[in-house]
């Protein structure tokens, strides 16, 4: 039997609250579970004591015996310092959005354009009396 301690998912529409539970991973997510070992309430802070709640004495029971703990409640292990960190690859992380790339190609296309305009205006005086002296000249 392949054991999994997982999150149950409990309460109401658009208020969730888990259980981490140890089940069989043949049922269902919400179904038939063979000991409840914690909870976990999303809603709260993230400081909160009450955020997440575990019977650690019974998970590593069930750690020993071969369970296998999903990606979240790995993660809440490795915070409570049950289990060692796993590394972790994901090399998309820090990459931005489309629309945020663009946005900061027309932000660099148009500090460009103001650094070239900021340029030529200085140039532009310097020649434009010489040229006003020659058209002078040839006027005269």
């Amino acid at each position: 039997m392949a054991m999994k301690i997982r999150l149950a998912r409990g309460g109401s529409k658009k208020r969730p609250f888990y259980r981490i539970v140890a089940a069989d991973s043949r049922m269902p997510r919400d179904g038939r579970f063979i000991e409840k070992l914690g909870t976990y309430n999303p809603l709260l802070p993230k400081d909160s004591e009450e955020r997440v709640k575990m019977n650690v004495e019974r998970i590593k029971h069930w750690l020993d015996l071969g369970a296998q703990p999903t990606d979240r409640v790995s993660r809440f292990l490795e915070a409570a310092g049950v289990l060692e960190r796993k590394e972790r690859n994901n090399p998309r992380k820090g990459e931005p959005h489309a629309k945020t790339k663009e946005r900061l190609e027309e932000k660099a296309a148009k500090a460009a354009e103001a650094a070239e305009a900021a340029a030529a205006p200085a140039e532009e005086p310097a020649e434009a009396p010489a040229e006003e002296a020659a058209a002078e000249e040839s006027a005269e």
